[in-house]
């Protein structure tokens, strides 16, 4: 499935096109066409169509995280919030425009997104952050970019507390981020979180004799096995028809042996688990994490969410891309998690908060020792 419009470009057609312009280095580590970690100010098509020929960055980025324009038909100024077009004062400098809209704002997208494919590593994932008016046709491009089979979530992020205000609709607290890979054999460590008390009580619901919540799970699963000892008798008990015992006979006696079965009344063992020993859970596909509530850049998200998301899906000394970094949270938190990373905005005022968020860090010292500033200027022919 894909979307068509009139102003559709062929893939190929994308990928054949040549950089604009030419650029300049400024300032920065850039040598042989190496790098230690990029910061590009202009145009990110024509920027990551410049780096994919003169860097020789074709599938070495290894996690994309973008958090694209919504098509609010909006300008936004340097400490606004997304949601709100009321800024301290209109001579505040333009952080962004984002005046696209319909078929142009979509096709703008889907040439990005087609660019940024070809930088990703077979090991790759792409995080792309949207809101609920736009997201389903995102989607749809997506899906058509990087297969719909490559599709592995579609994250509810909460973003901030309920609002009041007076409308014939539901409250709006949420936007989404779309999580696709590039094949099925990419990164995941797996996310765990912790269990908070309500959590436990619900899932550990049973207390012992020494006051330790615990829960039991049974000692079977479905699915018949003719060899091998699980589907034995074990102590001249047999499984349920059409089940077999989860561990081997040797196995069950030694749970038995630390006091880890309950026997119910009728003599069906059950194995016990106690909440001390699994304190945490996996991570589900509704997140809460709130934007700060005073944002130095319109688009400033939240860092935990970006460090989650960077830990989840890339590994030390990888490649983290944000072709739309804004204010550099995403930047940053690779930095910080010693990830290599490289960083795209058109706006001065993106470029200078971005570099501003390295330079007052706690951790400058931390972050010096990798820290390389390399800044490439558009130039004309």
């Amino acid at each position: 499935m894909h979307l068509i419009f009139d102003n559709n470009k062929t893939i190929l057609d994308v990928l054949k096109e040549k950089p604009e312009k030419k650029f300049k280095l400024i300032s920065g580590n850039y040598s042989n066409h190496k790098f230690n970690n990029l910061l590009i100010k202009g145009d990110n098509l024509n920027v990551m169509k410049f780096l994919l020929e003169d860097f020789n960055l074709k599938h070495k980025i290894d996690l994309v995280y973008i958090d694209i324009p919504f098509a609010t038909n909006n300008v936004f100024r340097a400490g606004v919030s997304r949601t709100s077009t009321i800024s301290s004062s209109r001579n505040d400098p333009i952080a962004y425009n984002d005046k696209l809209k319909g078929k142009d704002f979509l096709e703008f997208i889907r040439e990005r997104l087609i660019i940024l494919r070809e930088f990703m590593s077979d090991c790759s994932s792409i995080y792309l952050h949207i809101d609920y008016k736009i997201g389903h046709y995102i989607k749809i491009i997506m899906d058509d970019v990087f297969g719909f089979d490559k599709f592995r979530n579609d994250i509810t992020r909460i973003k901030c507390n309920p609002k009041n205000f007076k409308r014939n609709a539901y409250g709006n607290v949420k936007d989404l981020i779309l999580f696709y890979t590039k094949t099925n054999n990419y990164v995941w460590n797996e996310p765990k979180i912790k269990m908070d008390g309500e959590n436990i009580i619900k899932l550990f619901n049973k207390i012992d004799d020494k006051r330790r919540r615990y829960t039991t799970n049974p000692l079977h699963a479905p699915g018949e096995t003719l060899n091998g000892k699980s589907g034995k008798k074990w102590r001249n008990l047999e499984p349920p028809k059409g089940r077999h015992w989860r561990y081997a006979p040797e196995v069950l006696d030694e749970l038995d042996k630390k006091g880890l079965l309950e026997w119910s009344d009728n003599g069906v063992p059950r194995k016990i688990i106690y909440a001390d020993d699994y304190g945490m859970k996996r991570l589900q596909d509704i997140w809460e994490f709130k934007d700060p509530q005073n944002p130095i850049y319109p688009t400033e998200k939240n860092l935990a969410l970006l460090e989650l998301i960077i830990k989840t899906s890339s590994n030390e000394n990888q490649i983290v891309m944000d072709a739309f970094c804004g204010s550099g949270g995403t930047l940053y938190s690779a930095a910080k998690l010693n990830r290599n990373w490289i960083g795209i905005d058109k706006s001065d005022v993106a470029i200078d908060i971005t570099k501003k968020r390295f330079s007052t860090s706690e951790n400058t010292l931390y972050f010096n020792q990798y820290f390389e500033y390399c800044y490439l200027e558009e130039t004309e022919y």
